[in-house]
């Protein structure tokens, strides 16, 4: 699952025009990850010139228009919502956005400032869980997290039925779902609307 995940986070990015480096691409069993090892992506944009961050933490994909540079880490455990709970409970999700670990990234992308940026399904909706959760990642250093409806939205929208993506196994499944009205641009925004109550006539 976690390279169906990566998979899915590289072909977001590229599609925006990042330039996209996998540091590690080695199973790491039995032991605690190096700094370098946490990193799962490490992502550049030469188009961008201005860089500044957004200040929210919930990202749609037009947030990354000023940013340039960023470390990735992504996490598909795509059956929950990641609450603060969650990182406390397994805190190696954020240890890609230590210092050690930025301080390698830096090596490999020269000097400069890098975000930090989290790929996972979902934080909680709404509430005190909601405002938790987001006040441990800022403290944490997250600038900013990214769903996978978000990055599958942009790659539905992205993708043209006319060419083929034959270089690509993720973007041609999506292509062929598409080319089938099976998959449409924005079907994925249908499933998190609630539909609206009819207003019933009454006689004058």
């Amino acid at each position: 699952m976690s390279a169906v995940s990566e998979w899915i986070a590289r072909e977001y990015f590229e599609s925006l025009g990042y330039l996209v480096s996998q540091p590690r691409k080695y199973a790491v069993p039995g032991r605690q990850r190096k700094a370098e090892e946490e990193l799962d992506l490490v992502i550049y944009n030469p188009a961008v010139t201005e860089e500044s961050l957004p200040s929210h933490i919930t990202w749609a994909t037009t947030d990354l228009q000023n940013v340039g540079r960023a470390v990735v880490g992504i996490r598909g455990w795509h059956t929950e919502r990641f609450s603060a709970a969650t990182f406390e409970q397994t805190p190696e999700i954020l240890r890609f956005a230590e210092t050690e670990s930025v301080k390698k990234a830096s090596k490999r992308m020269g000097t400069g400032s890098l975000a930090k940026i989290l790929c996972l399904p979902d934080l909680p909706a709404s509430g005190e869980l909601k405002r938790k959760t987001v006040a441990m990642l800022k403290e944490k250093g997250i600038d900013g997290v990214i769903s996978f409806r978000t990055m599958l939205m942009e790659l539905v929208r992205h993708v043209d039925v006319k060419k083929n993506y034959d270089k690509s196994d993720l973007l041609q499944i999506i292509r062929i779902l598409k080319n089938y009205d099976l998959l449409k641009d924005g079907q994925l925004e249908l499933f998190g609307k609630k539909r609206k109550k009819r207003k019933l006539k009454t006689d004058q």
